[in-house]
């Protein structure tokens, strides 16, 4: 029985760690093979390694801050990942700060990641046109699109989201006509290497575990629960979902306790 991704491709951006690592290795788990974007080349190598010992993965190491890095990547997906169908853009940092200590510079560092995720999507989907047998996007947004958190206050990370889950319409419906679906999942709180921008390493579990009960579900989140759903909207199981923005949050857009 082969798997439901034998002979296809993703571009993981962010795949280096927590989720999109997740997603890549699931791909890989039924018959796929990954492309690995991240900033950290220890991480990617790593990653590369980790995965190989499953099936196809090979890493690009870029920081997508970097517009001349984000060219660079561009070039080398056209080139060497043309038959790329799937893609996950997982890349992503979050460090709350008040709105009135904002400067430029932390502003701009939000906006570039997303202008990065439009023009890297943007060179996939031309060669998933010029293949013709359509494809899958997958792009990480947030709860914090949704809505504001006192206890995180994230204008900058909500403003960047939310333009994900924006592009994610407009994508959905201009793709759509070359068969290529364009969809999003928002978690909320999840467990991830995302929170080392302020929050120690060793003290990630501890801290977030204050952040359970937030959850109606009673835990925060982890990247597996995240990548399943991920991966289900990258599968063909899904192929008559696109613009859609899953909430994947242990409940909390619900409502919470």
């Amino acid at each position: 029985m082969t798997g439901r991704f034998e002979g296809r491709k993703l571009i993981a951006v962010g795949g280096s760690s927590g989720m999109g690592k997740q997603t890549a290795a699931n791909v890989i788990a039924e018959g796929g093979s990954a492309v690995i974007i991240g900033r950290d080349k220890v991480r990617v190598d790593e990653t590369v390694a980790e995965l190989g010992a499953m099936g196809d993965a090979v890493g690009i190491t870029a920081d997508l801050a970097d517009r001349a890095q984000v060219e660079d990547v561009r070039q080398q997906l056209a080139a060497e990942h043309a038959d790329a169908t799937l893609v996950v853009n997982a890349a992503g940092f979050f460090i709350p700060r008040p709105y009135l200590e904002y400067d430029g510079e932390f502003y701009d560092s939000y906006v570039e990641l997303t202008r990065a995720i439009f023009f890297v999507t943007q060179t996939v989907a031309k060669a998933m046109i010029a293949k013709g047998q359509g494809g899958s996007v997958v792009n990480i947004g947030s709860m914090w699109a949704h809505q504001a958190i006192g206890a995180t206050p994230s204008s900058g990370y909500s403003v960047a989201k939310a333009g994900v889950h924006a592009l994610t319409k407009n994508l959905a419906l201009e793709l759509a006509p070359y068969k290529i679906r364009v969809n999003a999942v928002a978690p909320a709180v999840v467990k991830t290497p995302l929170y080392e921008g302020f929050i120690p390493k060793d003290q990630i579990d501890s801290t977030l575990a204050g952040f359970d009960t937030f959850h109606p579900l009673g835990r925060v989140g982890n990247a597996g629960d995240i990548a399943s759903t991920v991966t289900f909207l990258l599968a063909d199981q899904t192929d008559w979902v696109t613009g859609a923005i899953w909430d994947v949050d242990g409940g909390v857009m619900a409502g919470r306790n």
